[in-house]
């Protein structure tokens, strides 16, 4: 019973205990929040090592392939991935990855751009544009 008691009477204690204590704790938060910056710095410091080096794509033993990719929009791209020997055309939208359509492997010098017959999108664009802008 004699345990109960001393409980609020301790309780009451420790605030003004731990106010007698502040100037030394305040150093010693000081102390531990340097700490803590100086390894986080540290830590980020060497995830931007480790990633201007390509420590993650060293090892050569990679599944997926970017072959290619183009912006349609502020925040949307079309993008060409390989797999085994298939390409997969993926649309990435924030919040979405979808599969657009799916190709067997291709050389890349296959149709080079200059190639006669062939044209570019900036330029199919411009061209469709001058062709409606003259109807109306």
């Amino acid at each position: 019973m004699m345990r109960l008691s001393l409980l609020p009477a301790l309780l009451l204690a420790a605030p003004v205990h731990a106010a007698e204590q502040s100037p030394a704790s305040a150093s010693g938060l000081l102390q531990v929040s340097l700490g803590l910056a100086v390894v986080l710095a540290l830590m980020a410091g060497a995830a931007w090592i480790l990633k201007r080096i390509g420590v993650a794509g060293a090892g050569g033993n990679n599944v997926v392939k970017v072959v290619g990719g183009v912006s349609v929009g502020n925040r949307e791209r079309v993008i060409v991935v390989e797999v085994a020997d298939q390409w997969i055309v993926v649309g990435v939208a924030p919040g979405r990855v979808n599969a657009l359509s799916t190709l067997p492997r291709q050389d890349i010098s296959a149709a080079p751009a200059d190639m006669p017959g062939t044209t570019s999108f900036a330029a199919w664009l411009k061209q469709t544009v001058e062709k409606r802008n003259g109807h109306q």
